[in-house]
């Protein structure tokens, strides 16, 4: 048997721009059949009277000459932009959609989770649509009702399996749509956006659930734009532009970095610099605010919460005072204070020297202290417990710090977590102490 799981060569799609693909029923397709002949009749005589064709309808291409392998068991990250090709390339390997070009092979049942319920009949109840849907996989009866259970379990829906699923909330749908996808034993499974529906509670289930999937040797395709989920789950990444590969690498680090700078519409480092000569003062005249490598390079946002970067200062010392204190503020995007710091945080022996000239200082900043969003850095500098130099919050100088992925290893933090912070902390099993017996 090959190891191959997937092979797409040559794979695009065509869509016309205004044009719906329409999945049929049955009862859709008898009345196309009566309906042709009259259909046919009305296009000639409309382009008799019109005495010329209509306009030709623009296409666009959402895949272009798509190639790749996937090997048995891999677990494959699909990631892009809205509109870069990823549910068509998922609906073509679910065989939902033909492909316009090319061709692909599956070796091994596929089973899919595109969107909420698909393929279930609205008018069955929860149990006919689970064993629909296993026998449209090609599983048996019996394997069905080896895993009813245990569906059934995981979707919460106990108490409505015998009602009709057009009676569901959006939310039970998704679930019982989700646990059929991920507890049939096929031995490819497609994922598209899991995380895009659903309450926390039912995130983090699937996401455990999804890393139980990896974990048992499956074909595993999964399109989210959650990154820490793709980066906990997935071995590989296939990044998607434009309806072409524009990556495809097992560094899941590197892809989803070069992912997230793109994605942001990041084209700038995230610098201050005092081109108008502004914020004259004798004391401490801010030149620049950047945030850097190690190697004191600029960096692009937005940053992962747990990369190494630098807080860079420069300015301008004319009259040197003992009491010079050098630093920056942060504050959310609400403008709530998160912490400051100066230079003299650490031990008096450890504080950097000011002299009169060009300063320049540096600060680690802390790694995997804040959560997923948009911060701002302010330059803060005073004559401590005297002036204020340039004071945070008052129009002080500022760059913007953009945070996004690397939030921690635990399966269960994929996604921001809540509150304005997101450390990870580490915890240790204490065993059981004896107490001391008397005499």
């Amino acid at each position: 048997m090959t190891d191959v799981a997937i092979r797409c060569e040559g794979l695009a799609k065509q869509y016309q721009i205004g044009e719906r693909e329409s999945y049929k029923a049955i009862r859709d397709v008898i009345t196309e059949i009566v309906a042709s002949p009259l259909r046919r009749l009305r296009s000639v005589l409309e382009h008799s009277s019109n005495g010329s064709a209509t306009a030709e309808t623009p296409n666009i291409w959402a895949l272009k000459d798509v190639s790749f392998e996937i090997q048995r068991g891999e677990v494959v990250g699909i990631i892009g932009r809205n509109g870069a090709g990823k549910s068509t390339l998922l609906k073509i390997l679910s065989r939902i959609t033909d492909p316009t070009q090319g061709h692909v092979d599956i070796w091994g049942r596929v089973g899919s989770l595109l969107e909420v319920g698909t393929g279930f009949h609205p008018e069955l109840t929860g149990r006919d649509n689970i064993f629909l849907n296993g026998a449209i996989l090609g599983m048996r009866r019996f394997e069905i009702a080896r895993k009813f259970d245990e569906i059934v379990a995981f979707a919460e829906v106990e108490n409505f399996i015998d009602t009709p699923v057009k009676r569901y909330s959006s939310g039970m749908y998704m679930r019982l749509a989700f646990a059929v996808a991920a507890h049939l034993e096929t031995e490819i499974l497609a994922v598209d956006e899991i995380l895009a529906v659903g309450d926390a509670p039912f995130q983090k289930k699937c996401l455990g659930k999804m890393g139980e999937v990896t974990s048992m040797g499956r074909t595993v395709l999964f399109v989210s734009h959650n990154m820490n989920a793709i980066e906990q789950l997935c071995k590989r990444v296939i990044l998607l532009e434009s309806g072409c590969v524009n990556i495809d690498s097992s560094d899941v680090r590197a892809a989803v970095t070069n992912y997230i700078s793109g994605a942001a519409g990041a084209t700038h480092a995230s610098v201050w610099a005092n081109e108008n000569n502004s914020y004259q003062n004798p004391y401490f005249r801010p030149i620049r605010l950047a945030i850097v490598d190690d190697e004191g390079k600029d960096i692009r946002m937005p940053i992962r919460n747990d990369d190494d970067v630098w807080v860079e200062i420069t300015g301008e010392v004319e009259t040197a005072d003992p009491a010079l204190t050098i630093g920056y503020g942060i504050f959310d995007e609400r403008g709530q204070l998160l912490y400051w710091t100066y230079q003299t945080d650490q031990p008096q022996v450890d504080w950097p020297v000011i002299k009169p000239g060009i300063v320049h200082l540096k600060s680690k900043f802390p790694n995997r202290i804040l959560n997923e969003g948009n911060f701002r850095l302010e330059f803060l500098a005073s004559l401590h417990f005297r002036t204020w130099v340039l004071e945070p919050g008052a129009g002080s100088p500022h760059i913007v710090l953009s945070i996004q992925g690397g939030l921690s290893e635990s399966p269960y933090w994929m996604a921001k977590r809540p509150g304005l912070l997101a450390p990870v902390i580490s915890w240790q099993e204490i065993s059981e102490k004896v107490p001391a017996k008397d005499g």
